[in-house]
């Protein structure tokens, strides 16, 4: 498990950050008339920010090297 965290620790914070700024949008921005397909629920727009978050963060993971046998 703790291989595990090591090795996605950025993508596992940019999902954290996703989650809060989705989150953050609904409660601050939002959508008043409830038609807005993300934003109109405090749970699809924190998924959606965690998605997003996680894959923007995986953008600056290094790759490993593998050896050649």
């Amino acid at each position: 498990m703790e291989k595990f965290i090591k090795r996605n620790l950025i993508t596992i914070l940019g999902v954290l950050v996703g989650a809060l700024g989705g989150y953050l949008y609904w409660r601050f921005v939002g959508c008043d008339s409830g038609t807005c397909a993300i934003t109109s629920s405090p749970l699809n727009s924190t998924i959606y920010g965690a998605i997003m978050g996680g894959l923007v963060f995986s953008l600056f993971k290094k790759r490993e090297k593998k050896d050649k046998d």
